[in-house]
This record gives C-alpha cells, structure tokens and sequence, in this order.
C-alpha cells in the first residue's frame, strides 16, 4: 500500500485571488530544459522548467529522492546541470549565486563546542571580502542587524550548544541573511524543530518575503501551505502552475513513480 501526504484541498472561486502578485515581477530565477545528476547515464532531474519572480514564497514538495536538494545544488553551483540553462538574477550561476543566502537543515552536532551566536552568524560575512580579511564595523553591523530580523540579538553571546532548535534555525537563517541575499534557499527548515515552534519559523519567513525571495523545500505540506504564495511538486520531473494551491493532478504526476504504479495513485486525494 502507497501512502501520501495528506492535503487539504480548497475550492477556489477564482483562481487569481491565489496568484502571487497582482502584476507580474522581475525573474530572479530561471532553469530552461535543466537535466542534472551525478552520473549522465541517470539524471536525477529531467527537463524542470522553472521560473521565480521577486518576492515569491515558492514551496517546493515532493518525495524523498525526487531531487530536491539536488535541485538547491543546482541553483548553489555545486553540482553543473548535465544540460540546460540556469540563470540568477540574469546572470550565470557563478556570477548569480552571490545574490542567494543559503540554510542547510539543521544537522546534530557537538553541543560543547565552543562558539557563540554571533560567531556562527558573522561566517555570513566570509563571502564578501577576500578570505583572510578582519572583520570590519560594516561587518558587525550587518551581524546585530541580521540578529535583529530573527529576533536573537538578545542571544548573541550565548553558544549555540545551549539553543533549542528553532533558535539555532533562527540562528541560521540569521547568517544566511548577514550575506545580504535577495533570495533564500532553505531546505526542510523546520524537519528538527519541535512543532510549537514551526509556527513561529514561517512567521519569521513572511515577515522576511516583504522583502527577499524564499524558496523552500519542505515535507510540512498543511502548515507550509497556509504561508507560502506559489507551491512546486518535484519527482524528477518539476510539475507547477505558479499558484498557490495542489492539484490532484499534481499529486498525480508527482507520486504516480512511487512504488508499483497499478496502486492507482492518481485515484487517490
């Protein structure tokens, strides 16, 4: 037997009311006919044709292995599409990549170790000069300001070990921000926190799409929903409409590889 997520779905009167913008924004994302993998002779991602505009909140869902954290190392410059284009903000990614602030799921780690908040946040700053330069005021700036939008400055000097998870995410988000991004990556931001906190995770996200682009990779389909402006299913395949809601058909074509496929998956909702 196949299990999906479950999803909520809601009639829509008129299917602009879920539309991100009421006009169309600046592309700052574009992937044209990507194919990308680690070996050629089995790409992971197929023909994904993606565009995201300013101020997006792009949801992205799918099943394990279905190439989502592939696709962010796409998008990273950490793995070369196989064949196809990707721009950033119009430029390559090399070029484009300056313009994303990165944050990885959070991973378990030494809890004695030595660092502070405003450490780990200030290593969002190693980007912008060359490798072996002191910090500058500018930098501290940038780190308080970053602390402030997460609301952590009060924590700046406490280490890290002795943080609950959705404020070591905070922090993290945090120095993803301190890199200055006009976009933000964030996969499965709140896969380690307790879900009292997550709530309060996509609360901080909304207040940050005022101003920066977010796309985010996520299993927490019913929250997520509730907060973000356009949702993508990807299962090798990229299947999106730039709207807001999940369709049986893309649940369909997103799960439709999973398992045996006389399941009848798409007869499911």
């Amino acid at each position: 037997m196949i299990l999906l997520p479950k999803f909520t779905f809601i009639p829509v009167s008129n299917s602009h009311d879920l539309s991100p913008n009421p006009y169309r924004k600046n592309e700052v994302i574009r992937l044209n006919q990507v194919w990308a993998g680690y070996d050629p002779h089995e790409p992971i991602l197929e023909e994904i044709n993606l565009t995201v505009h300013e101020l997006d909140f792009l949801g992205l869902i799918g099943p394990n292995g279905g190439g989502k954290t592939t696709l962010i190392k796409v998008l990273l410059g950490l793995l070369k599409p196989l064949k196809g284009e990707v721009k950033i903000m119009g430029h390559s990614v090399i070029q484009g990549r300056r313009y994303l602030g990165y944050v990885p799921q959070i991973l378990e780690f030494d809890r004695n170790f030595p660092v502070r908040v405003d450490e780990v946040v200030r290593m969002g700053r190693l980007g912008k000069g060359s490798l072996f330069r002191p910090y500058t005021k500018k930098d501290e700036e940038i780190v308080i300001q970053a602390l402030e939008k997460v609301e952590m400055l009060d924590l700046r000097n406490r280490p890290i070990g002795e943080l609950s998870g959705g404020q070591r995410q905070r922090v993290y988000i945090a120095r993803a921000l301190a890199s200055e991004p006009q976009i933000l990556l964030l996969d499965e931001p709140t896969a380690s926190v307790d879900p009292k906190m997550c709530s309060s995770i996509y609360e901080l996200l909304l207040k940050l799409n005022e101003y920066i682009t977010i796309v985010m990779i996520t299993h927490d389909i019913n929250t997520m929903s509730s907060y973000v402006k356009t949702i993508g299913c990807l299962n090798r395949r990229f299947h999106y409409h730039g709207k807001q809601q999940i369709t049986p058909k893309m649940l369909e074509q997103t799960y439709q590889n999973i398992g045996n496929r006389e399941q009848g998956i798409g007869n499911r909702e």
